[in-house]
C-alpha cells in the first residue's frame, strides 16, 4: 500500500501514518527525517480515570503531534500538528504554536500528509 491509498480514508491518524510511510519510503533522500517522531498527546478513552493519569505522567492538551529535532532556518527544531484534510487547530493547539515560536522554534499546522511533506522538505533544504 502506498501512502496515498493509505490516507484515503481522510482521517488525521492515516495521514499521519501516510507521511510516515512516505518517510520510510524517501528515508535516503531526507536521511534526517528518521529523526521524527510523534508525541502521544491525548487519550481518547472516554475515561476519567486515563485522563487523570495522563495528565499526571505529563501529557499537555495543545501540544504538537510531531516533532523534528533538527535545526534548520532559524529554528531549534519543529513542530507539526497534524489535522486531517479540511481540519482547524484548537485554541491551545495554537497557543502551544505561539509559544513554541516565541522560543525560537518550528511550528506549523498541516491538514494533510502532502502538506506535511512538502513543509519537511522545505524545512530540510535549507
Amino acid at each position: 500500500m502506498n501512502p496515498e491509498d493509505y490516507a484515503k480514508s481522510g482521517k488525521e491518524s492515516s495521514h499521519q501514518t501516510a507521511l510516515f510511510m512516505w518517510i520510510a519510503l524517501n528515508k535516503n533522500a531526507y536521511p534526517e527525517l528518521e529523526m521524527l517522531f510523534a508525541i502521544k498527546n491525548e487519550e481518547k478513552s472516554g475515561s476519567a480515570l486515563v485522563g487523570i493519569r495522563s495528565k499526571a505522567a505529563g501529557v499537555k492538551k495543545g501540544a504538537s503531534d510531531l516533532f523534528l529535532p533538527v535545526a534548520r532556518q532559524n529554528c531549534h527544531v519543529l513542530f507539526i500538528e497534524m489535522k486531517k484534510p479540511g481540519g482547524k487547530a484548537s485554541r491551545e493547539q495554537l497557543e502551544f504554536g505561539a509559544k513554541v515560536q516565541s522560543k525560537g522554534y518550528g511550528f506549523c499546522v498541516c491538514d494533510s500528509w502532502e502538506k506535511a511533506r512538502d513543509v519537511l522538505i522545505q524545512y530540510l533544504k535549507k
